[in-house]
């Protein structure tokens, strides 16, 4: 069986390279994501914009990644995930350059807005390609290890803010978004096709060919496969199509009101406190340089907060890791918000960094381990959707400083049971 062969292939450079691969994407988007939040402080000053049109430009990015997020999942069923994950990151990268242009406010309401669409649809299908490929006793792992990008993304954002954008303005940070473009001839090369979506398909000889290509790669000994499918790879067992109203059915009803409550919380206090520090900290009166500078050190931190969560997954599984990260960006939070000096500032900024973004990990990693009907059109369809839909709510006019994230769980429009 093919889908069996897939899964019992062992853990391999392959599988490495895989990663890297999309942990790419996951790091130009994340880099443009970090890129916006520090041009708009400058943005605002030269072109002497409102609070009300600051907030429009930071979220109608993430309008377009909620449309974005459904349109091209759904085109990824149809017409491939390779295809629609090389589309889409021309499309954000081109639309990034763009901006760099942008002769007035509206022009670039309309390019920041491309930018998320491309960026809400690349996200979801290179989390399901890596999900996919992944060995089911170390998918947890990886998938922690592949958001460990989003950290570094957003590490480099912050270094072209500090050293480039004082240097030379602003236009400098969009002009290098939209380098990601070259990277569709990485993804073209190294970048397989999913074989769920090849079988779907009746593209069985494809996925076959890939299968025994990884096995001899990967140093397994290669057998003829059986002529006769499994009932489900031959199409004789349909699994019926994921419905919006199955997450109110008695069995996922209280789950649903919970992860839905929870990811806006995780997600209102993410993107509140990051996407706008750089503008909080300058509005205080420190210089534009000096901003960049904390905002800098406090994104250092998320790197070992990934790579903590992916450690400690293994040893005291994901419900005990997510359960502390959360609970410690909670009280992170707290003294954040209440911070008196600049060092409060950074140390707390810091530790809320680590265990936030850790804790964005393990919940992506929990995701995995549900099965049945939501497992596969779930996550392409609806991986971002949830989270996209409320974060242009926190755009306009709070005061982030005193955003407290409390304990939460965290929502990725994933149900199922933890390990």
């Amino acid at each position: 069986m093919i889908l069996e062969r897939l899964e019992n292939l062992p853990v391999g450079s392959f599988h490495y390279k895989l990663l890297v691969v999309t942990g790419l994407g996951w790091l130009f988007d994340s880099m443009d994501t970090g890129l916006i939040s520090f041009v708009l402080p400058i943005l605002a000053k030269e072109w002497g914009l409102t609070p009300e049109q600051v907030g429009w430009i930071g979220s109608i990015g993430l309008i377009g990644m909620a449309l974005g997020a459904v349109l091209a999942g759904t085109i990824a069923d149809r017409v491939g995930r390779k295809n629609v994950f090389a589309a889409t990151v021309i499309l954000y990268s081109v639309s990034t350059g763009l901006c760099a242009v942008a002769w007035s406010y509206e022009s670039l309401l309309f390019f920041r807005f491309l930018v998320g669409f491309g960026l809400g649809g690349e996200l979801p299908v290179a989390a399901t390609l890596m999900s996919e490929y992944a060995p089911s006793q170390l998918r947890g792992r990886f998938i922690v290890l592949l958001e460990s990008f989003w950290g570094v993304g957003w590490l480099v954002a912050a270094c072209i803010s500090y050293f480039l954008i004082p240097e030379f303005g602003w236009h400098i940070a969009f002009i290098i978004g939209a380098a990601p473009a070259l990277y569709v001839f990485l993804i073209r090369l190294h970048m397989p096709e999913s074989i769920r979506y090849l079988i779907s398909k009746g593209r069985i000889d494809e996925a076959k060919e890939i299968v025994a290509d990884l096995e001899c790669k990967l140093g397994v000994e290669g057998k003829a496969f059986d002529e006769k499918l499994s009932d489900i790879e031959s199409g004789k067992v349909v699994t019926a199509k994921p419905k919006f109203s199955t997450l109110w059915s008695p069995q996922f009803r209280v789950r649903t009101i919970m992860l839905w409550l929870a990811w806006f919380g995780i997600v209102y206090s993410y993107y509140g406190i990051f996407m706008w520090l750089p503008s909080i900290v300058f509005a205080q009166g420190f210089a534009v340089v000096k901003s960049f500078e904390y905002v800098l050190v406090m994104t250092l931190a998320q790197l070992p907060g990934y790579f903590a969560a992916a450690w400690l997954v293994d040893v005291i599984g994901r419900r005990y890791t997510l359960s502390l990260f959360l609970l410690m960006s909670g009280v992170c939070s707290y003294f954040f918000g209440n911070a008196a000096t600049a060092n409060e500032l950074l140390m707390w900024g810091a530790a809320m960094s680590f265990f936030n973004l850790g804790a964005w990990g393990v919940d992506k990693s929990i995701r995995l381990g549900l099965g049945g009907r939501f497992r596969q059109n779930r996550r392409n369809v609806s991986a971002n959707v949830g989270r996209r839909t409320f974060d242009k709510w926190r755009a306009n006019g709070y005061d982030f400083r005193n955003v407290r994230f409390g304990v939460r769980l965290h929502f990725d429009s994933n149900f199922g049971a933890w390990n």
